[in-house]
């Protein structure tokens, strides 16, 4: 297969935009992974939750993460045999539909419905958006445009925060995901816009479709949220009456939905020129290997779930966390049988055969647990010492590190021009396990000096370096037709490694800080007074602090073993002179 030509001039300007909207559409998605940090409480109010049984809130964060994690490589595979901006378009509505359930849920199980549906929309744009990064750009030319994305992809997690801190000052959390509904969409069409799909003609619009998806949204709306004015009318209050028990769908206005809901289904599956072609997508699906993709699915929602959901203060694995590993090495196993006697398997034999593909994988799960690491202990460090008082305050000190994070892809993207992945991602790593030993340092006040910033500064731009030289041997490294799935899995192999990074660093701190723990006297025999008590106060901070020195030890071994490992696996991968045909052929 002929390696993927650079845009000419004439399309040149068209290729940027169409990528631009696709890097926002990234960094906006990511940003959605990291909203929820200040909105939960609120969320958890909305659905009936307690705040102080937090623990019964994890399934809105483990079904984001589940969603965007466990559909990736079927949604990746898709990319590669409907096209780029289709699946783009698909998982930015599917983002949007999402955005829209969970805005107007009103319990838990539709809470988690619509953050699931967000997480896979979410997740699809990532392998597309590398994939078409692929497309448009020949190897020797793909670092800077990888850095980019990989840029754009960091800094939703800085923007996150911030805009769920700005939305919150002036409205209540629903307003974030409507403002998402409207992004999505808005992005979908400018998207589909800017590159139409060559092979489809102009076509009347559907009218039908689009009566029955504006009947099935409006009632549905109205079962989500019960407009009280309505309740209470003696008339229109009949149609939320239910026909038996006391649930919602079975009520005049819920059957109307669902019956809306199912009439725009078949529509859409027997009509001629349909608003959504069903059965073009059930093909697709069949022929991106639906059973192996619910298989591989099963497997990472186990490994998901085991660690997700566990309380990582006394546990690494939730109390059903074996039963999930378990469910998931059977589903494993089926998996690999699967693709071993499938005929058009997920992942296509041969696909990451060579060396420097399996090997951006293994660099990438290690790179996860170190980033995982800085993602959740620095706050918490923050918190144990200068912001006791403020979740906010504690959070931003982590706007640092994510700041030079973007910074040091793009200088990572320019740097693979003329230096190997190996090089720069080894040299990134190093970097990165610097900025940890450093954190190492850290004691009661650190955090209130401006040295504190060296520390977060290289180790944010470390990681930055990272991302684009491991997308870039990839992408190298595999053919073209497979640029999505095998980019779906290189997301999925780093998000694996910050579960099972941050298990398994939490596990190191806790030793650490129990074994501090047990040198403190107890709090009857020290607290005999105020300043007493400030001792005491101060003896379990400093253990505290130890458990964090643990985990930052822990995070730079990660990264220098991801250093190694890219040095060893990425020898003699250089983008900067081979096309993606002659890589292919070089072992």
């Amino acid at each position: 297969m002929r390696p993927a030509a650079g845009p000419d001039a004439s399309g040149a300007g068209s290729a940027r935009l169409l990528l631009g909207l696709a890097a926002v559409a990234v960094a906006f998605a990511a940003a959605d992974t990291y909203v929820v940090v200040l909105a939960l409480p609120d969320m958890m109010t909305s659905t009936g939750v307690p705040i102080d049984q937090l623990q019964r809130a994890a399934p809105i964060i483990s079904g984001f993460l589940l969603g965007y994690v466990a559909m990736l490589p079927l949604i990746g595979r898709m990319a590669d045999l409907r096209g780029r901006v289709p699946v783009l378009v698909f998982s930015l509505v599917l983002f949007a539909l999402g955005s829209l359930v969970t805005a107007l849920a009103y319990d838990m199980p539709s809470m988690v419905a619509g953050r699931f549906l967000q997480g896979v929309g979410g997740g699809g744009l990532v392998p597309a958006t590398l994939a078409l990064v692929a497309d448009l750009y020949p190897p020797h030319r793909r670092g800077v445009p990888l850095g980019v994305v990989s840029a754009v992809q960091e800094i939703g997690s800085v923007i996150g925060p911030l805009f769920g801190a700005v939305v919150l000052a002036f409205t209540d959390w629903r307003a974030i995901f409507l403002i998402n509904l409207a992004v999505g969409l808005v992005l979908a069409a400018a998207i589909r816009r800017v590159a139409p799909a060559p092979h489809e003609a102009r076509r009347r619009v559907d009218l039908v479709g689009l009566g029955l998806l504006a009947l099935t949204l409006v009632a549905g709306s109205l079962v989500f949220l019960r407009p009280p004015p309505l309740l209470r009318d003696l008339t229109w209050g009949q149609a939320f009456i239910p026909f038996t028990g006391d649930g919602r769908w079975l009520t005049p206005v819920g059957v109307v939905a669902m019956g809306a809901a199912v009439a725009f289904l078949a529509w859409c599956t027997f009509a001629r020129a349909p608003l959504f072609d069903v059965r073009r997508w059930v093909g697709a699906l069949r022929e991106a290997d639906l059973t192996g993709a619910l298989l591989l699915a099963v497997a990472l929602a186990g490994v998901i779930l085991a660690f997700a959901t566990a309380d990582p203060k006394v546990q690494v694995f939730s109390d059903q966390g074996l039963w999930f590993l378990l469910g998931s090495a059977v589903a494993a196993v089926l998996f690999v049988v699967h693709l071993r006697r499938s005929a058009a398997p997920l992942v296509p034999r041969g696909a990451l055969r060579r060396t420097p593909a399996w090997g951006a994988l293994l660099v990438s799960f290690f790179i996860g647990a170190a980033l995982i690491a800085a993602l959740i202990d620095i706050p918490l460090f923050a918190r144990t010492t200068v912001y006791p008082d403020s979740q906010l305050l504690a959070a931003l000190v982590l706007v640092r590190f994510l700041v030079a994070l973007p910074v040091g892809a793009v200088v990572g993207g320019y740097l693979i021009r003329s230096l190997s992945p190996g090089v720069v991602t080894a040299a990134g790593m190093a970097l990165a396990a610097v900025g940890f030993v450093l954190m190492t340092r850290w004691d009661l006040t650190s955090l209130s000096e401006w040295t504190a910033n060296i520390a977060l500064v290289v180790c944010g731009l470390g990681f930055g370096l990272a991302l684009a030289p491991v997308n870039a041997a990839l992408l190298a490294f595999t053919d073209d037709d497979v640029h999505g799935v095998a980019s779906a899995f290189v997301v999925v192999a780093r998000m694996v490694g910050m579960l099972v990074g941050i298990s398994a660093l939490t596990v190191i701190g806790l030793r650490r800080y129990y074994a501090e723990q047990a040198d403190v006297p107890p709090v009857r025999e020290v607290c005999d007074g105020s300043s007493r008590c400030d001792e005491f106060t101060r003896l379990l901070k400093l253990a505290g602090i130890a458990q964090e020195h643990a985990v930052f030890w822990g995070a730079a071994g990660c990264a220098v073993v991801a250093g190694v490992l890219a040095l060893v696996l990425f020898a003699g991968a250089r983008t900067d002179q081979v096309s993606a045909r002659d890589a292919l052929s070089a072992h």
